[in-house]
């Protein structure tokens, strides 16, 4: 195996373990009938966002260092666009995310009570509106690194 070869593999394992976990986050805290189990979901949201921040990271060393070994990636149009659409993904977490999840972690351990509030499905479908959005970037990320369509 080429150290080349050896990249590769770390980017798929990366792709896997790090974006796989992304595409179910919002799923797992959907099922929450009450407090106590939202904020159980959010626990495991959280520990599986570790995975997609070494993921993501791995990815993006992997793949730039790619591109380094082999400078004619950048002039690949699905090399380039996944790049930037991975980074704008990237950039969706701090710009995007962090802002809108913020009153729902401050929901979570200021609420009192076991019902979950009307205030979090507002604050939730917002967020989640966004997190499709990036969940579809990611995927359009994938389909172009699978097809290399030009």
């Amino acid at each position: 195996m080429t150290f080349y070869e050896l990249l590769i593999f770390i980017h798929v394992f990366s792709a896997i373990l790090g974006l796989g976990p992304g595409f179910v986050m919002i799923y797992i805290v959907t099922k929450a009938e009450t407090m106590t189990e939202l904020r159980h979901a959010y626990i495991i949201r959280n520990r599986l966002h570790i995975f997609v921040m070494v993921g993501g990271t791995l990815l993006l060393i992997t793949g730039l260092w790619m591109g380094a070994l082999n400078p004619s990636l950048f002039n690949q149009g699905w090399y380039v666009l996944s790049l930037v659409l991975f980074l704008i993904g990237l950039a969706f977490g701090p710009i995007v995310l962090s802002p809108r999840s913020k009153p729902v972690k401050n929901l979570l351990t200021e609420h009192q009570g076991d019902d979950i509030p009307d205030a979090y499905y507002v604050l939730a479908k917002r967020l989640f509106f966004y997190e499709r959005i990036e969940n579809v970037i990611f995927l359009i990320v994938i389909a172009l690194m699978i097809l290399k369509p030009f």
